[in-house]
């Protein structure tokens, strides 16, 4: 009798929640935990356990602000040769990354250290993270380019003129040194564009034209589309497109232009290189004095040596 008044009273959800459903729903949670953690552990098991470190004596380093555009001014413990090398640096780096030394612009340091070679006073320019030198267009973002020229005086009158002035910059400062040097030819001397974002096609080409061309540079799509966000991002049509690619430019430029520096990896993940060595052909065929340094490798893989020289000669 007992037995039989409590079991109406006894809680049928619980049966119903360790039932055979929740019992495989409990052994699948457990099963996808165990995945996540092994792949958490083989992730923090292969990452790297340190970095290469370049030996090289740091350059001085001060840094100021002008308006939007952070920069910071280097100079050798060995003295500077009078000119003035601007570096304008790749994506997610910022001014402070001449001195890193785990960077190729410590390689570049510790090569002009080797040789004996007396460097040129480095200023390295930023407006952030990601940017781009455009004129100024249809975007709200647009309108760096004139906003860096025209700061650059104000940052000469306190270092003092320069004998010459070059660019360098790798990835997006490849990209922005083109666009820059080419715009300005009266108003440097030498470029070197490392890794640049150039391409054969427009971002604003249908999506089958730019389909093929991630196919046929072996470009990783997800890179692929985030130059196309960035380039929409600063741009608004083909027109203001037209007025920044470096093979538009490169047309209009002649012997009297600033020598140019180029490089790429063939296995470049954003698919540069194609695009590089048109620039380089291009650029001889306009009568340019062009160095073109194709390499065996991945995005930014650079020939120390030859761009060490190229900028201190």
């Amino acid at each position: 009798m007992t037995r039989k008044l409590w079991r109406p009273l006894l809680p049928r959800a619980s049966a119903h929640k360790t039932g055979p459903c929740a019992g495989r729903w409990l052994v699948l949670l457990g099963i996808l935990a165990l995945a996540w953690l092994g792949h958490w552990g083989w992730k923090e098991l292969t990452r790297p356990w340190g970095a290469q470190k370049i030996a090289f004596a740091e350059a001085s380093q001060e840094c100021d602000a002008s308006g939007p555009l952070r920069y910071c001014v280097y100079r050798a413990a060995n003295g500077t040769n009078g000119d003035v090398l601007y570096h304008l640096h790749g994506r997610r780096l910022d001014e402070r990354i001449w001195n890193d030394d785990t960077y190729l612009t410590a390689m570049i340091q510790a090569q002009w250290q080797e040789t004996g070679v007396t460097p040129p006073t480095v200023i390295t320019l930023s407006y952030g993270d990601t940017w781009l030198l455009t004129p100024k267009g249809e975007r709200e973002d647009s309108g760096l380019l004139e906003d860096l020229m025209g700061r650059l005086p104000e940052i000469e009158r306190m270092i003092g003129a320069p004998q010459r002035r070059m660019l360098v910059g790798e990835s997006m400062g490849g990209l922005n040194v083109l666009i820059a040097g080419l715009s300005n030819p009266n108003a440097f001397e030498r470029i070197a564009a490392l890794c640049l974002g150039v391409y054969a096609v427009s971002p604003f080409e249908t999506l089958s034209v730019n389909r093929e061309l991630i196919e046929r540079t072996g470009a990783s799509p997800k890179m692929a589309l985030g130059i196309w966000m960035l380039a929409r991002k600063y741009l608004a049509n083909e027109d203001e497109w037209q007025r920044v690619s470096p093979l538009a430019l490169i047309d209009r430029a002649g012997p009297r232009s600033p020598a140019l520096y180029l490089s790429n990896g063939s296995y470049d993940a954003y698919g540069n290189y194609e695009g590089t060595r048109l620039l380089a052909e291009r650029a001889t065929r306009r009568g340019v004095r062009t160095e073109w340094h194709p390499l065996y490798g991945g995005h930014c893989a650079t020939d120390i040596k030859s761009l060490a020289a190229f900028l201190a000669t």
